[in-house]
């Protein structure tokens, strides 16, 4: 992004910024977009980092990226912990969102590199793109994580009281259906709202800070650099909203699920009560 600054001092048309990803090759008839070779070398940074950190991690705390790793997963720990009520299931599910937490984090920030968007082209088009400045990569990422959601829900409380819960009330009451398929339709809501927050957050920066470092000219660093560094802390907060908005819905389907568990004990006890009262005893 930097270095593309400079490029455009001679340039008088404007800031060229690519909203679609463009496709740089294809193998047997799919095409391979420039921000799916930018996520597939996020996904091997990253696990090349952990892999590195794994071993590293002892008892001790230790400075550097391991330090960092840490601090973020207990950051993810701890978050799972408020929202679950349990420190059993933080663990659980932490190894889950934490990856999706650095994942996009590290997309965001190194989106923000030199050499990252216009630098660098392959017949007329920019060989890398954040992944998570392409809306199709948001969506991914969001089917990905919901769909983690539905699964836990569905391990934690069984197929049918999942489903039964979009269904609350008398079955029937034809109000109960209509409620029950609009509850559905919320949850495909909630996947469009979580890629498309991510995705407008990242791919608007990146217009912000083109648009700056062309008015700039010659001083386009200096231009451009108050808006890179108010990038980083959206990268920060949007990795963060992103994996606190999966937790708070992982949260609630696995809470509806006790929710009903906590009623069918409830309705059981009292009619066994009933039941002792109303027997006729014994003298």
């Amino acid at each position: 992004m930097l270095i593309y600054s400079v490029r455009l001092l001679a340039e008088d048309a404007g800031p060229s910024v690519h909203i679609a990803p463009a496709e740089l090759f294809s193998v047997h008839g799919v095409g391979i977009t420039n921000s799916m070779v930018f996520g597939w070398l996020c996904s091997l940074l990253i696990i090349v980092v952990l892999a590195i950190v794994a071993r590293r991690m002892t008892i001790r705390a230790k400075g550097g990226i391991t330090q960092f790793i840490e601090a973020g997963t207990e950051f993810i720990l701890g978050m799972l912990e408020n929202s679950l009520h349990s420190r059993k299931r933080a663990i659980k599910y932490a190894p889950y969102f934490a990856p999706i937490f650095f994942f996009i984090l590290l997309s965001n920030l190194l989106g923000l590199l030199p050499g990252v968007g216009e630098a660098f082209t392959y017949h007329g088009s920019p060989v890398f793109r954040p992944f998570t400045a392409d809306l199709n990569g948001t969506l991914a990422t969001a089917t990905i994580s919901l769909g983690m959601v539905q699964y836990f829900a569905i391990r934690e409380s069984g197929p049918l009281k999942h489903l039964r819960h979009y269904f609350g009330g008398s079955l029937k009451n034809p109000l109960t259906y209509l409620a029950g398929f609009y509850e559905i339709f919320g949850e495909f809501i909630r996947l469009f709202s979580l890629g498309l927050r991510l995705f407008l957050n990242v791919a608007i920066g990146e217009i912000i800070i083109s648009v700056f470092a062309y008015l700039g000219k010659f001083a386009a660093p200096v231009t451009a650099l108050p808006f890179v560094i108010l990038e980083i802390g959206v990268a920060i907060l949007q990795s963060y909203i992103f994996v606190m908005l999966s937790v708070t819905y992982l949260s609630l389907a696995i809470k509806h699920g006790e929710d009903e568990d906590e009623e069918d004990t409830v309705a059981l006890s009292q009619h066994s009560k009933q039941t002792s009262m109303s027997a006729p005893h014994k003298g």
